[in-house]
């Protein structure tokens, strides 16, 4: 083995005091910037002339204590699925969920229902059922896009096929029109 050319350093070896001094500094650094940082943001688009107040910012709808139309037997509803976002361009957020049975067995079927909070109202309320538990629904993604919900599914081309086997996956639409969640298909939905 060849020896180094230059000669050991004492510094080079690290002690436990540097560690600890190393820590403390990097505390410090640490403590200091939250500190000193910058404020909260507070970038707000300029209002025109006749423009309404910007309704203030509200949380969308919780699912919890909320009674859904679904018969579960001696099993509870589980929510399973969420979106949210504002559908009836009010400022304020609705929430979707997609919920059914904790079924240990089979594929239960999916209900998916609409959420809203009112000003005032001390707790949510179910406005809306876009897919209802008996049409054998299996919702497999869910999404609010512009003032839309988005949903993907499975179901049955017939009542002879199983639950546990869909054989049919299709997609569809909801928008709020006219005081009713009108459905349609994506165009880029494709049948299987």
């Amino acid at each position: 083995m060849q020896q180094s050319a230059v000669p050991e350093l004492a510094h080079t070896h690290a002690r436990p005091i540097h560690w600890v001094a190393t820590a403390t500094a990097v505390a410090a650094v640490v403590a200091l910037s939250s500190v000193l940082g910058p404020g909260p943001a507070t970038a707000a688009q300029a209002a025109g002339p006749n423009a309404e107040p910007a309704p203030a910012s509200t949380a969308p709808p919780a699912t919890t204590g909320v009674d859904f139309p679904i018969e579960c037997g001696p099993v509870r509803a589980l929510v399973v699925k969420k979106a949210t976002g504002d559908l009836d361009g009010d400022g304020r957020p609705e929430t979707i969920a997609v919920v059914h049975c904790d079924s240990a067995m089979g594929t239960p079927p999916d209900g998916v229902y609409v959420l809203t909070q009112g000003p005032g109202v001390s707790g949510p309320r179910l406005v809306a059922t876009l897919v209802a538990p008996k049409e054998r629904r299996t919702v497999t993604a869910l999404s609010v896009r512009d003032g839309a919900v988005l949903a993907s599914y499975l179901g049955y081309s017939s009542a002879d096929v199983p639950s546990c086997c869909p054989d049919v996956k299709e997609a569809a639409k909801w928008r709020w029109k006219d005081n009713v969640f009108v459905r349609s298909t994506p165009a880029d939905a494709h049948s299987v």
